[in-house]
């Protein structure tokens, strides 16, 4: 079980997080009054306080965030409403406020942590499908996908959306949504790539058509970044006019099923997947990477394989874009920091300058 330090701490490295990647002040004051000031009065703040593993990986701040802002979507909460809006600064008043909240809604909040956010960001397919494009330089432009961790397949759309890349234009002119990240160094160059299919998996996938799921998702946008919510609500209508072939399976199952299939020659086949890494059980994460590796090994200059992934460093609070790929040395390489929305991406690795969170311990990283 987690100490109230551990718990105390988790919600310090997402006020760390929300502060260092810019743009969320209210999420990062909420995270510093929660850590500061939660109780076991409520049935929500013992559970947390008492939470039974490692809550930075289980993302247990981004639950309650997403419950929280669910009541604020649903105008169930006029003083919550006033703390999401930033009316209400001062930390003390903050940390009462919310103890008031979490008594008065603890029914409806206890629910929201019972299982990891389903964040489907259709801004990470722009961090993505740059690793797609090394890919494609490295084996030519046909590329299939296996996206792990798909949610509610929003990034299975990465064919069909359209991105400009600090002016490299990919994907269709006539797409409904362009994703245009915020591009801190040089554009890629432009290299022809043709996603020929995109599949996925989830343990728990969402129908993201249900109106119902449509609002949660919604609420695990964050406030601040309203655009976002108007983005999330496109990308479903997509789904709704085209559909995504997403599954319902264990993701080493999956992963080990797609890749005893047999592969088209001239198709690279490439494992994806975004901020999942962390929410996997050990004995999946390493049946997967055993499952690569054999792969990887019958792989050919014909039938090329590649990994392409977008996952965390909490201590740098950025997201890692990295790729390997086989025939070759399978080596990981970094191409790429990202925010965790994709609102910006910066080509190459981290900086090294970048203020890096203490509060962050080995327990709470992840390793790929």
């Amino acid at each position: 079980m987690a100490t109230d330090d551990n718990v105390r701490g988790a919600f310090m490295i997402q006020e760390h997080y929300c502060r260092v990647m810019d743009g969320a002040p209210i999420y990062a004051r909420v995270c510093r009054a929660i850590a500061a000031g939660l109780t076991r009065e409520s049935k929500t703040g013992a559970r947390i306080l008492d939470w039974p593993s490692e809550p930075t990986r289980d993302a247990l701040p981004l639950r309650l965030m997403g419950g929280l802002h669910a009541l604020v979507l649903a105008d169930a909460d006029p003083e919550l409403a006033a703390i999401f809006r930033g009316d209400v600064i001062e930390e003390s008043a903050v940390i009462a406020a919310l103890g008031r909240v979490l008594l008065r809604h603890d029914d409806a909040l206890m629910p929201w942590l019972d299982g990891p956010p389903q964040t489907n960001e259709p801004g990470r397919s722009g961090a993505l499908i740059l690793g797609l494009l090394e890919v494609a330089r490295r084996f030519g432009p046909k590329i299939e996908i296996l996206e792990i961790g798909s949610s509610g397949g929003l990034n299975l759309l990465i064919d069909r959306y359209r991105f400009d890349l600090g002016g490299t234009m990919v994907g269709p002119t006539d797409a409904p949504i362009t994703i245009t990240p915020e591009w801190r160094g040089d554009a890629p160059a432009a290299i022809p790539i043709e996603i020929v299919s995109t599949r996925g998996c989830d343990v728990a996938p969402l129908d993201v058509t249900d109106p119902a799921v449509e609002a949660r998702l919604a609420a695990y946008v964050w406030a601040e970044t309203p655009a976002r919510r108007v983005r999330l609500g496109k990308a479903i209508d997509m789904v709704r006019e085209g559909g995504v072939q997403l599954e319902k399976a264990d993701a080493a199952d999956w992963v080990e099923a797609r890749l005893a299939e047999p592969q088209v020659g001239g198709v690279t086949r490439v494992l994806m997947h975004s901020v999942v890494w962390q929410y996997l059980p050990d004995p999946v994460a390493e049946r997967i990477r055993a499952a690569m590796a054999a792969a990887g090994a019958r792989a050919s200059t014909e039938r090329p394989l590649a990994w392409v992934s977008m996952e965390p460093d909490r201590a740098l609070a950025v997201q890692i874009v990295s790729v390997r790929s086989w025939p070759g040395d399978a080596a990981r390489t970094v191409i790429a920091t990202s925010h965790a929305h994709g609102t910006w991406i910066r080509p190459g690795g981290p900086e090294a300058d970048r203020e890096a969170n203490p509060l962050v311990d080995e327990a709470a990283q992840v390793r790929l």
